[in-house]
């Protein structure tokens, strides 16, 4: 499935005064696939559709939705004269023939009735919702309050999560694409989890923009109510805290409960954890950021700070990184880790692109720089 093109790529060299020059030309094939995103009128459909257009190996060959058609250039003007792609209602059978990876940006509770006429039609999927992501159906159900229809693919799913799991990823079929508030909770405390036993009462203090609430209309998202506030919201009770544990306990080896609260920022995008990790044997500043060095010294898309910065939303709004740093008590007991990232790139389409490429053998950063 998919057929090979050759392109050429002008990489260059940029010095340090800004300025950019021709380095070399490389000519070298690369496979090309087709691609469909189901739920392309919501925020996150928007946004892989604007990364995989530019993608050099992908063919965007199908975009549907279930409460917008027509022209993606007028849903989305933005697209004008970069894409003549049509959206349509989703039809299951369209889908089959037209992809060969298809991205499933839909509501929760929708998800796992698409997935399984996919999966079974020898289609790749990466689903964006939670409807895959915890392997307890009994916790799906508690959480999201519906019972799941598909437990027969839970245990297929791939968490979708390259820093932890990049080897499951290269030969899965069926991705799960982690939550934006997981990704950057994990994230920001899997060195520390991984390899601390010690670790006590874990508080995650989670802040994120509105379109992490979806493309939908709500009172509460209003640019009224919205603007010029912050508040707090589902404290100590947002759906996102069991897929945190879950993935905690699993590095951990061990059960890991954690505190959660979100809150509502007045920005559009991004979101920023300040989270709280008591240590009842302690650690130095300097062994905690060598921890975290050694632990992402490899992964593209994980940016330690150096002692003494902190990350800020506005230095990963639009990118697919996630900024992490680093803070110790005097009397070393206390682990203060921030993360940022940008709720629909990293915590949402950029990880779900960044999952196809592993999944297809395509250089993990293309189309994300």
């Amino acid at each position: 499935m998919g057929f090979f093109i050759y392109y050429k790529r002008i990489i260059y060299k940029a010095f340090a005064d800004g300025k950019y020059m021709k380095n070399k030309e490389l000519e070298y094939p690369m496979k090309t696939i087709r691609v469909g995103i189901l739920g392309v009128s919501g925020y996150t459909g928007r946004e892989a559709f604007a990364l995989l257009l530019k993608h050099p190996g992908v063919r965007l060959t199908y975009v549907a939705a279930h409460n917008t058609q027509g022209p993606v250039s007028e849903i989305y003007p933005e697209f004008l004269n970069r894409t003549t792609l049509v959206c349509h209602q989703y039809n299951i059978q369209d889908t089959i023939e037209k992809c060969d990876v298809v991205f499933l940006a839909l509501p929760h509770t929708e998800s796992m009735n698409v997935a399984p006429k996919l999966l079974k039609a020898g289609l790749k999927v990466i689903d964006l919702s939670a409807d895959y992501r915890l392997k307890s159906s009994k916790v799906y159900e508690t959480w999201y309050h519906k019972k799941h229809t598909d437990t027969k693919n839970l245990s297929k799913a791939i968490y979708g999560m390259p820093e932890l799991f990049r080897q499951k990823i290269k030969g899965a079929a069926f991705v799960a694409n982690p939550g934006c508030y997981p990704t950057a909770a994990i994230l920001g405390l899997a060195p520390l989890i991984s390899t601390r036993r010690d670790a006590q009462s874990i508080i995650v203090d989670a802040k994120s923009g509105v379109s992490g609430a979806g493309r939908k209309a709500s009172i509460g998202l209003l640019a009224a109510e919205v603007n010029d506030n912050f508040k707090a919201y589902k404290v100590l009770s947002h759906q996102h805290l069991p897929e945190i544990e879950q993935y905690l306990s699993q590095l951990a080896g061990r059960s890991t409960k954690i505190h959660f609260v979100a809150h509502l920022l007045p920005i559009t995008r991004g979101i920023l954890n300040t989270m709280y990790v008591h240590l009842t044997d302690g650690i130095t500043l300097n062994q905690v950021h060598s921890l975290y060095k050694k632990f992402y010294k490899m992964e593209p898309f994980v940016r330690l700070h150096p002692l003494g910065m902190q990350p800020e939303i506005k230095n990963v709004a639009n990118t697919n990184f996630c900024d992490i740093g680093l803070a110790v008590s005097p009397d070393k007991k206390m682990v203060v880790v921030t993360s940022a990232i940008d709720n629909l790139v990293k915590g949402a389409a950029g990880q779900a692109v960044q999952n196809m490429n592993i999944m297809y053998g395509f250089n993990e950063v293309e189309g994300l720089l």
